[in-house]
């Protein structure tokens, strides 16, 4: 990692740290543009160095030449760079999003991006559906199992389409995948001075795979003692939620789970438009992107919310050794909402671009 203190002039400075962008599709290189420009005014600002590399690996490369990730990009990505900034994907003239997959889920499994880190975080108390809830009451974050679960694809039909069709996919969970995962969760919540960390799984019905999760919590919460440990089943914590947020602190929980849990979490502290995300190996490059879409009816027209992605930017930041960066990125969109310099969808006047420019602003003013 790139230290922060001064450099002895009589030693060697450092390479900069490299950032392959991905802009990807749809509205994804316009949030893009306006997220770089919010991260490399940070770095500016804070002494960070950072260099940015454009990969066009979206569907207009895969349209082009076929190639979606090849063996030699990937291994690029892999050795030569220090974190990779997502854009969205997904685009209707590639009907079975082949691209994307092979992309963004080939990176995720190939370079075993475990942790998923979804921020629940409120920046605006007008942003919630929940009355009488304000910024101390949603703060908490969510780590979802990754690389596991029924995303793995294993499965298959039967009988396809006839009446007697079976289809079956295979929930697949390790010993290995549910601990590292649950060790990260409390690894973190001890950096970061949290208290809790609640676990979340249905093993009342899933009694093998989520059994697991059961034992393994146990083995693990005991060796941080430190730190309170509560088990919540799934459906229980989506209700908790929504009823008492600011019970939580940190939750781990499955692939699956995770994955409806995060956007709840998104949706009570502002929607998708705001969510930011990491995937994580700790200690090797990780991959950062916004949660929302690539949204193609958008695109071209500037209307897009950049917010999302900049405020993923701020987690990549972080995770480069860059915290103050990165906190005064997250600072600079709170108060952007706050003077109500947002996109439309936040009520507010400003294009896409106009808006990241506007974050970028309040990023080198600090003092």
């Amino acid at each position: 990692m790139l230290s922060l203190s001064p450099q002895d002039d009589s030693s060697p400075a450092p390479r900069p740290q490299r950032i392959a962008v991905i802009p990807g599709d749809g509205i994804g290189p316009e949030v893009a543009r306006a997220a770089a420009g919010v991260v490399l005014a940070a770095a500016e600002r804070f002494g960070a160095r950072l260099e940015l590399e454009w990969l066009p690996l979206g569907a207009d490369h895969y349209l082009k030449t076929g190639e979606t990730l090849t063996d030699e990009m990937f291994a690029h990505l892999r050795d030569d760079c220090d974190a990779i900034f997502f854009g969205a994907m997904g685009d209707a003239r590639v009907p079975d999003m082949r691209h994307a997959r092979d992309v963004l889920l080939g990176l995720r499994f190939r370079l075993d991006l475990y942790v998923n880190l979804r921020p629940v975080k409120l920046l605006h108390p007008a942003l919630t559906p929940l009355k009488g809830r304000g910024a101390g009451d949603l703060d908490f974050v969510i780590f979802r199992e990754n690389t596991e679960d029924v995303y793995v694809g294993m499965g298959g039909n039967f009988k396809r389409d006839t009446l007697d069709e079976v289809a079956i996919n295979e929930m697949l969970h390790t010993r290995k995948g549910v601990e590292r995962i649950i060790r990260a969760a409390f690894e973190w919540a001890v950096a970061n001075g949290k208290r809790r960390v609640c676990m979340s799984d249905k093993a009342n019905v899933l009694q093998f795979s989520h059994g697991l999760w059961q034992r393994v919590f146990k083995l693990v919460a005991a060796e941080y003692p430190q730190v309170e440990s509560r088990h919540l089943y799934a459906d229980v914590l989506a209700m908790e939620m929504v009823r008492a947020p600011q019970d939580f602190d940190v939750i781990v929980t499955t692939n699956m789970f995770g994955d409806i849990l995060s956007d709840l979490g998104a949706e009570l502290v502002g929607g998708l438009g705001l969510a930011a995300s990491a995937n994580l190996y700790p200690g090797r490059v990780s991959l950062f992107e916004p949660v929302h879409g690539s949204a193609p009816a958008l695109a071209g027209k500037d209307v897009a919310n950049p917010f999302g992605m900049i405020l993923t930017g701020a987690l990549m930041l972080n995770a480069l050794g860059h915290p103050a960066a990165g906190a005064a990125v997250e600072r600079a969109v709170v108060e952007c909402l706050a003077a109500g310099e947002a996109t439309a969808d936040l009520g507010g006047p400003l294009g896409t671009q106009a808006a990241g420019e506007a974050v970028a602003r309040r990023v080198r003013a600090e003092r």
